[in-house]
């Protein structure tokens, strides 16, 4: 196929769509407004010299498990997938922490009475997780590949996390384990919907793990560059586009940008009502992050947590309840929900020898301006007495210091928008990629399936175009 395309963003999604476009043969260029392509995929020296942090995504079980990324030959462009021992470990104010690991039978064997109950919540997921994933990693559809395996996934997906745990498991380790993989919903655990992500998440760890990239995320972004690179695209980097009158005549435009930034780029070329629908989008909540340079491993007391590349930490799944519904309900938790990922225990190659880099956020109100430092190390400390003596220097991050650093993520926002029901159907509106210009597509985490690096948003965006430049042509 013939053609020009041009594509804003260079994140992820952008960068998938630009190599499904050259795929098809058209001549692509891509306009980055920061000086180094990536978006939340980038790694960034934030603290001391020879320390290297990731700005945003560090634990990668989507991008491991992508259709779209599979089908690349990212390896030959610099992509080494890293596997920690364990990919989660969940510690526990006894000491001791419940462990996911990436085998279902050890994880089954380690949780005693639940173990036959999670095998049977995960296992024919896990299984046929690459026959699965084109479907939920597209838009909701009526006419799915796999309809059996689909509706399976969607009883076990649809209800709130906390009727599943307790309807599921016998023991509060493994309960608490669950409510801490359905927290990354960003919703309350008592919101339907929310059981999807801790489904999704638990049966990624068996499937295709919970890797790392050596080097840091920064690697996938490298990969997916040089492989459009190969195919004869172009990225231009410190090329902010304000206005789509500033892009080159193409064929077929695809913006990485949510919605309130799709309005103020392209919003001449929209009719009113298609703005007005856009502008009725919901940005969900943001987050407090801090990356952490250290002398030393974490000192953790459950020593099974150094297996882990990934802790959970937020105790027992009441604790874990409060914690999201406070962040839900416009409120900081006194004891919030943590996701904290420690690479250079299987990653020399971020920190000087014998020192180590950290990452840990918690959910907060979209635009929050409190500080949650204090409350986070106190978390951290409560399961790692000591850990604040290892920290040799930190970078802290509000949610409006990452949208400074990042112009998708609003409010700190990293998903691209609330994960209400209306959304999850219509996502950014019903017309899903498309818009009300023919020539124009939105390829971001605010288009389905959402957040995450796996670039199925952009892939599934060009998909669209190119049926569409295929009809007309």
């Amino acid at each position: 196929m013939n053609g020009n395309a041009n594509v804003v963003g260079a994140g992820p999604n952008g960068l998938s769509a630009a190599i499904a476009l050259a795929q098809a043969g058209l001549k692509v260029t891509v306009f980055e407004a920061e000086a180094q392509a990536g978006g939340g995929a980038r790694t960034l020296p934030l603290t001391l010299p020879g320390f290297l942090h990731d700005f945003g995504s560090a634990v990668h079980p989507m991008a491991a498990g992508s259709p779209f990324f599979t089908s690349l030959p990212l390896a030959k462009y610099g992509l080494e997938w890293l596997h920690s021992p364990s990919p989660l470990a969940h510690p526990l104010d006894d000491g001791t922490a419940v462990m996911l690991e990436r085998s279902i039978d050890a994880t089954a064997d380690h949780l005693g009475k639940d173990g036959v109950a999670w095998k049977r919540l995960f296992s024919k997921i896990s299984e046929h997780w690459f026959d699965l994933a084109p479907d939920f990693l597209s838009p909701v559809t009526i006419f799915p590949r796999h309809p059996l395996l689909m509706a399976s996934l969607g009883l076990r997906s649809f209800p709130p996390a906390t009727w599943l745990a307790n309807y599921q498991f016998g023991e509060e380790r493994t309960r608490a384990m669950f409510a801490g993989l359905a927290a990354h919903s960003f919703l309350s655990l008592d919101e339907p919907l929310s059981s999807g992500f801790g489904v999704m998440l638990g049966a990624s760890a068996h499937a295709v793990g919970w890797p790392i990239p050596r080097g840091g995320a920064q690697a996938i972004t490298n990969s997916l560059c040089g492989y459009l690179e190969s195919l004869g695209g172009v990225v231009k980097t410190g090329n902010k586009i304000e206005n789509i009158d500033d892009l080159p005549q193409a064929d077929v435009s695809m913006l990485d940008l949510t919605p309130r930034q799709l309005v103020q780029v392209a919003g001449s070329r929209f009719t009113k009502g298609f703005r007005r629908r856009l502008d009725r989008w919901q940005y969900g909540p943001g987050v407090f992050k801090v990356d952490y340079a250290l002398s030393d491993p974490i000192p953790w007391k459950a020593p099974e947590c150094r297996r882990a590349g990934t802790v959970h930490l937020g105790g027992p799944l009441e604790e874990i309840v409060i914690s999201e519904e406070a962040m839900r309900n416009g409120r900081h938790a006194e004891k919030p929900f943590i996701l904290l990922a420690q690479p250079t225990l299987i990653d020399s190659s971020r920190a000087p020898e014998g020192m180590h880099v950290a990452w840990a956020y918690c959910h907060v109100p979209n635009a929050s301006t409190f500080d949650m430092l204090p409350r986070i190390e106190a978390q951290i400390e409560r399961f790692a007495p000591g850990f604040r003596d290892c920290i040799l220097d930190k970078r802290v991050f509000s949610p409006s210091s990452l949208h400074s650093m990042d112009a998708n993520l609003i409010g700190g926002d990293i998903t691209g928008g609330a994960s209400n029901f209306r959304q999850f159907l219509f996502r950014p509106t019903g017309r899903h990629y498309g818009t009300s210009a023919p020539d124009i597509y939105i390829c971001s985490s605010s288009t389905p399936p959402g957040g995450g690096v796996h670039g199925m948003c952009g892939y599934n965006a060009a998909v669209r175009a190119l049926a569409r430049l295929k009809r007309n042509s």
